[in-house]
C-alpha cells in the first residue's frame, strides 16, 4: 500500500493558529523556547531542532494539535512513529489527537486500523467523544456508534455527537432511537440535543413525534433560545400543522431574525404567500431586518403562489432598500417564479444576465419549465449548460420530449443515460401511522403492506379517470424514463 507524503503549504491562516499553540507550547515546555522559529509543524522533527523536546507527551499532543490545522500526513506519521518508540500508546488523549489528526488528512483507513488496535477502556471521556464527532463528521456511522457501544461511560455530549451526527447525514430514524436510549439512561438531554431532534422530526415530517418532543422541552422545563423556537415553527409547518407553527411563532421571543424566516418559510411550504407577506411586514414593523434568507423565503412563497409583480417587487427591495446582494438562491428563486408563471424568456434572461455562474440547480428550474411550456429548443441549451449531468436532469429532458411526442428524442436520451452510466436515483419518503414511521422507496417493494398499497392507489386512480383527471402524458409512460 502507498501513502501520499506530500503536504499542503503553511498558509498564513495555518501560520496565525500554529502561533497560539507555539505561545502556549512555550509557556508549558521549556524545551520548546525555541518554537517561535517553527515555520510548520514538520520542522519540530528538522535534525537541528528540538529533538529532546519531543520527548514529552504533551509535547506531542501540541504537535498533532498544529497536525490538524495544517493537515500535515507527513508530520501525522512521524508523531505516530515516536509515540511507539517512547511507549507513549497508553495516553488516550494522545491517541485520541493522533486519530483526528488522520481523519483530518483525510487517512480514514490509517483512523480505522489505529482504532481497531486501541482497547476502548483506555479512552477517556473527552478522547472518545472527540473519536465519535469525527467519525460522525465524516460519515463514518459504523465506527462512531462501536466506540459509543464500547464506552463504559457517556455524557450529554457523547449522546449529542450521536443524535447530531445522524441528523445532519439523513439518519433519523436511528437519530430517534439513539434519543429514545438517552432518555433511558440517567442523561437528561440539553437544548443541543432538542435542537437536533427537533430538526430530525421535522425531516421526517412525524407529526405525533413533533408532539411528543415538544412535550418532553416543556416537561423538562428547556428555555427556548432562537435556535429552539424557530427549529419548533420548522417543525411543525414541515409537520403539516401550520396552526399550531403560527402559535408557537406567536408566543415565543422572535428578536432573532431566524424566528421569522422559519415563520415566512413555513407558510411558504404550504403555499399561503399572502400570510407570509403580512408576516414580512409584521417584521418591518417591528424594526427586525430582514437578512438573504429572509428574502429566498419570500420570493420561493411568490413562486409558489404566480405572485410575479410581489416577487419582482421582493426582489429589488432587496437590494435597494436592505442593502442585500442577490446570491445563486435568489435568483434561482426568480428563475422558478417567472418560469413557472411561463415568463420562460424572462427567466433565461435573467440568467444571461447574472454576475455570477448560474449553477445546475438554476439551469434544472428553466429545464423544468420548459418542460412544462413545451419549450424544447430553450430547454436543450438549458441541458447542455449544466456542466455535470445527473440523472434528473435527463429525466426532465426525456419527459418533455415525451409531452411533444418526440419519442426519437427521448429514446436519444436514454440511451445517452446508458451510455454515461447514468441511473435515476430513487426516491425515498416517510410517513408515520399510529406513532410508527414508515420509509417508502421508489420500486421497493420489501414493505409487507406493499400489495395493499398498490391496490389503493389503483382504486385511486380509476376513480380520478372517471372524473376526467389524466396523469400528464409522457411521465413513467409510453416507454418513458
Amino acid at each position: 500500500m502507498m501513502w501520499r507524503l506530500s503536504s499542503p503549504s503553511w498558509r498564513p491562516s495555518q501560520t496565525a493558529s500554529a502561533a497560539i499553540l507555539q505561545r502556549d507550547l512555550i509557556n508549558r515546555n521549556p524545551p520548546f523556547l525555541n518554537l517561535r522559529r517553527m515555520s510548520s509543524p514538520t520542522s519540530l522533527y528538522s535534525p537541528s531542532q528540538f529533538r529532546p523536546a519531543i520527548r514529552d507527551h504533551r509535547s506531542l499532543d501540541y504537535v498533532l494539535e498544529a497536525c490538524k490545522h495544517s493537515s500535515s500526513f507527513r508530520t501525522a506519521m512521524q508523531t505516530h512513529t515516536r509515540i511507539i518508540k517512547f511507549g507513549y500508546e497508553a495516553y488516550p488523549s494522545l491517541i485520541a489527537s493522533l486519530i483526528s489528526a488522520y481523519v483530518q488528512c483525510d487517512c480514514l483507513n490509517l483512523a480505522r486500523q489505529l482504532l481497531d488496535q486501541i482497547p476502548f477502556w483506555g479512552f477517556d471521556l473527552v478522547g472518545a467523544n472527540s473519536i465519535i464527532a469525527i467519525f460522525m463528521k465524516n460519515g463514518e456511522f459504523g465506527v462512531a456508534k462501536r466506540v459509543f457501544n464500547k464506552m463504559p461511560s457517556r455524557d450529554v455530549v457523547t449522546w449529542n455527537s450521536m443524535i447530531g451526527g445522524y441528523v445532519r447525514n439523513a439518519r433519523f430514524e436511528e437519530a430517534l432511537k439513539i434519543f429514545r436510549e438517552m432518555l433511558s439512561s440517567n442523561i437528561e438531554p440539553d437544548e443541543f440535543t432538542f435542537a437536533s431532534i427537533v430538526s430530525g422530526c421535522a425531516r421526517l415530517g412525524a407529526r405525533n413525534h413533533a408532539q411528543w418532543v415538544h412535550g418532553l422541552m416543556n416537561e423538562k422545563r428547556i428555555a427556548l433560545n432562537s435556535i429552539l423556537s424557530s427549529a419548533l415553527v420548522d417543525m411543525y409547518a414541515k409537520c403539516g400543522r401550520i396552526e399550531t407553527a403560527k402559535e408557537v411563532f406567536d408566543s415565543v421571543q422572535r428578536n432573532d431574525v431566524s424566528v421569522w424566516n422559519a415563520m415566512i418559510n413555513g407558510l411558504a411550504i404550504h403555499g399561503l404567500a399572502i400570510d407570509a407577506i403580512a408576516i414580512f411586514s409584521q417584521m418591518e414593523m417591528e424594526n427586525v431586518s430582514p437578512d438573504s434568507i429572509t428574502f429566498i423565503a419570500i420570493l420561493t412563497a411568490c413562486s409558489h403562489c404566480g405572485l410575479v409583480e410581489q416577487g419582482r417587487n421582493y426582489f429589488d427591495l432587496m437590494k435597494r432598500h436592505y442593502s442585500v446582494q442577490p446570491q445563486l438562491q435568489h435568483y434561482g428563486a426568480m428563475v422558478d417564479l417567472l418560469g413557472r408563471a411561463g415568463l420562460i424568456d424572462e427567466a433565461y434572461a435573467i440568467i444571461e444576465t447574472m454576475p455570477m455562474e448560474p449553477d445546475a440547480v438554476i439551469w434544472r428550474a428553466l429545464l423544468s419549465a420548459c418542460r412544462t411550456y413545451k419549450k424544447s429548443e430553450l430547454g436543450e441549451v438549458a441541458i447542455a449548460k449544466i456542466s455535470r449531468l445527473k440523472s434528473g436532469d435527463y429525466i426532465l429532458l426525456s419527459n418533455m420530449y415525451c409531452s411533444l411526442n418526440k419519442w426519437d428524442s427521448a429514446e436519444r436520451v436514454r440511451e445517452m443515460m446508458q451510455k454515461k452510466g447514468v441511473h435515476k436515483n430513487r426516491g425515498k419518503s416517510w410517513i408515520e401511522l399510529a406513532g410508527v414511521i414508515h420509509q417508502f422507496k421508489s420500486g421497493d417493494q420489501s414493505h409487507p403492506e406493499t400489495e395493499a398499497t398498490i391496490q389503493s392507489v389503483g382504486r385511486f386512480d380509476q376513480a380520478d379517470q372517471v372524473r376526467g383527471f389524466h396523469a400528464c402524458n409522457g411521465v413513467g409512460f409510453n416507454g418513458c424514463v
